[in-house]
């Protein structure tokens, strides 16, 4: 069950700092890289934030798993 949390925190890590870097440049407050299509486009800020929720969930079911 521990390399099962450890996987499921590893994995929740990712979308959650995915999720947020989608979400920034969906709001126009990080424009990198230049040539992405996602800058300014509100519906990534919204698919990032979904991400970054989901991300957040799966951390904190890692939490749970691990303590079993």
């Amino acid at each position: 069950m521990r390399l099962l949390g450890w996987i499921i925190r590893v994995l929740g890590i990712l979308l959650f700092a995915a999720g947020l870097l989608w979400t920034l440049q969906g709001l126009g407050i990080v424009m990198w890289p230049q040539e992405s299509f996602m800058l300014a486009d509100r519906s990534w800020a919204v698919r990032g934030a979904i991400t970054a929720a989901i991300g957040l969930v799966l951390i904190w079911l890692a939490g749970r798993v691990a303590r079993r």
